[in-house]
């Protein structure tokens, strides 16, 4: 019977590419606990955390499992999850997230230690005893602080610090090396519509930053936005603009990492943007502010309320004015 990597495993069940992003200080602090100081990580598909993660020293490994869908889709995804760690024979299994089947996963499979926040019906399949219950309605990062701090487990941040492997960094450079500094990426669309914004919003804002003249501007979001990108560059005018929605996530997060600035709403991109070290303008209508790094710069709406239609309260004269704040030479 195959067995994994390593001993221990690291499980994430949220789907998005920022879920893994600020999951990381954590799962990099397992590692450093686990024998070897590496684990093997676990998560959907969807978080694209295999590619994300490839320049980690800290995760041997990137596995996929299944967890959405109906009762039937979950039971079959469950039997599969299970055989998976059975096949690894992980000595340790750590849940980063309050969701049972993980953890009854892990029970199933026989793996001695099962770690978890243990809120729920997942406190009966782990050997720890969970962390304080009145936690329940706080956010996961809070979670998974007061875990770390329950199991002795070293926390030294929360800034994610991810680490690209060096060879799309030095093309992605090479490709954009005549562009004019500084370079602004901009990021559209987000995991939900109410994260995005308005696209006269967008227009505003994309013809502030090109009447600039100084710089660049460049965005990203995926090959779904390229003929959104085509059409706001076409409506607007003044400093170069690029549309870069083709590049592949990797070579986005190399991107990112050699900008001067970030401007989007809370995505993966944003999330992103503040792992490599980019200051970002976040535009958060709707959701709550993400604060687990000191490069995150929220703007919320203009009357302070957050709400389903909280992005069409962000005036992109707001933006374009932090925008120039953090662009103007020191």
């Amino acid at each position: 019977m195959a067995t994994s990597l390593t001993s221990t495993a690291v499980i994430q069940v949220k789907q998005g590419i920022g879920d893994v992003i600020w999951h990381l200080p954590f799962i990099r602090a397992i590692a450093a606990a686990s024998p070897g100081g590496r684990v093997t990580f676990l998560t959907l598909p969807s978080s694209r955390g295999r590619e994300l993660l490839q320049g980690e020293a800290c995760v041997a490994e990137t596995l996929y499992f299944e967890h959405q869908g109906n009762e039937l889709q979950r039971g079959l995804h469950l039997a599969r999850l299970v055989a998976i760690l059975r096949r690894a024979r992980f000595e340790t299994v750590w849940i980063l997230d309050r969701t049972m089947r993980p953890a009854l996963a892990a029970w199933l499979a026989r793996v001695p230690r099962r770690i978890g926040v243990g809120f729920g019906a997942q406190r009966l399949f782990l050997s720890n005893q969970g962390i304080d219950p009145r936690l329940h309605h706080a956010l996961p990062v809070e979670w998974l602080r007061a875990l770390m701090a329950d199991m002795q487990v070293p926390l030294a941040t929360t800034e994610p610090g991810l680490q690209l492997p060096e060879e799309p960094v030095a093309r992605v450079a090479a490709r954009f090396a005549g562009l004019p500094r500084p370079w602004t990426v901009v990021a559209f669309g987000g995991s939900h519509p109410a994260k995005d914004w308005p696209e006269a919003h967008w227009t505003t804002l994309i013809s502030g930053l090109r009447a600039r003249r100084a710089g660049t501007l460049l965005m990203i979001g995926g090959t779904d936005f390229a003929t959104r990108a085509d059409a706001m560059i076409a409506a607007t005018a003044g400093g170069p603009a690029v549309n870069a929605c083709a590049l592949a996530l990797i070579e986005a997060a190399a991107l990112l990492k050699q900008a001067d600035l970030f401007i989007g709403p809370d995505s993966g991109p944003m999330n992103i943007a503040a792992a490599v070290g980019t200051p970002a303008i976040v535009l958060f209508g709707a959701t709550p502010v993400q604060d687990y790094s000191r490069h995150i710069h929220p703007v919320l709406p203009d009357d302070g309320v957050q709400d389903m239609t909280g992005m069409q309260r962000i005036s992109p004269a707001r933006v374009l004015a932090e925008a120039e704040a953090r662009l103007a030479p020191r």
